[in-house]
Order: C-alpha cells, then sequence, then structure tokens
C-alpha cells in the first residue's frame, strides 16, 4: 500500500535530482518496454517533468508511477545510474 509519507519522500527525492540524468524504464505493452536516457526538468506537487536527451521531448509522470513500479528511473550518480527506489524483494516464509 502506498503512504502518504512515501509520496512526500519521494517527491523530496526527485526535488534533490532536479537536472540530473536519468534513465527511464517501463512497459508499452505486448511484451514491449523501453528504456531512455532523460534529465529531470522540474518537479510540482502532484507530477515530475522529464526531457528526453534523443527527440528533446518533455514528458510528465506522477510520482505513484514510480512507487507502482509503472516506471524504473535510475540516477546517475557521476559514475554510475543507480535506483532510485529500491528493487523489490521477496520474503521466503
Amino acid at each position: 500500500m502506498i503512504c502518504q509519507k512515501d509520496i512526500t519522500s519521494l517527491k523530496t527525492d526527485i526535488d534533490e535530482k532536479i537536472g540530473q540524468k536519468i534513465i527511464v524504464k517501463g512497459s508499452l505493452g505486448r511484451s514491449k518496454s523501453f528504456s531512455k536516457e532523460a534529465t529531470i526538468e522540474k518537479a510540482y506537487p502532484n507530477l515530475f517533468v522529464i526531457k528526453f536527451n534523443e527527440n528533446n521531448r518533455n514528458v510528465s509522470y506522477s510520482y505513484t508511477d514510480i512507487l507502482t513500479r509503472t516506471i524504473e528511473v535510475d540516477v546517475f550518480d557521476g559514475k554510475k545510474y543507480n535506483p532510485l527506489i529500491p528493487p523489490l524483494t521477496t520474503i521466503e516464509a
């Protein structure tokens, strides 16, 4: 379940990364996916805007797109790309 605290924390993380390079990964349906380099342009209360490097196109996503894993965002830290939120782990009983 997504809590308001999770969304607020993610907003803060994205606000701190405005201007940084990222890789956005997502699904296009029917076993098609994409992975594109972009830059975080702006952050608003309910969504954030990225600009794809290859075609200078702006796209907006909601914070819940990341939390529900509709898209994955990897942030460049100067050396390598790291996931914005950690990958899911399974717990065995």
